[in-house]
């Protein structure tokens, strides 16, 4: 699971596509900044690859289905 802050991060939605930089998140979607716009993508049945310094890590959306707050505090847990 990742667990790092991801607003701000560059971000592809695997099976779209869209990439971008990631401008906020909800428990249930990121908000990303596309070429083309602010796009708003359920976190749910998507596969999300993010560029956290320097290493890309894939996960699935399901895995990512918390409060940002919530999913940081696991930092500590791994």
């Amino acid at each position: 699971m990742i667990t790092d802050e991801l607003i701000g991060t560059r971000v592809r939605v695997l099976n779209k596509s869209l990439e971008g930089k990631v401008v906020d998140e909800t428990k249930f979607t990121f908000t990303i900044k596309t070429k083309e716009g602010t796009k708003k993508v359920l976190k749910a049945g998507n596969m999300f690859e993010f560029d956290i310094g320097g290493r890309k890590l894939a996960a699935k959306g399901e895995e990512l289905v918390a409060r940002p707050e919530e999913r940081i505090k696991l930092t500590g847990n791994r």
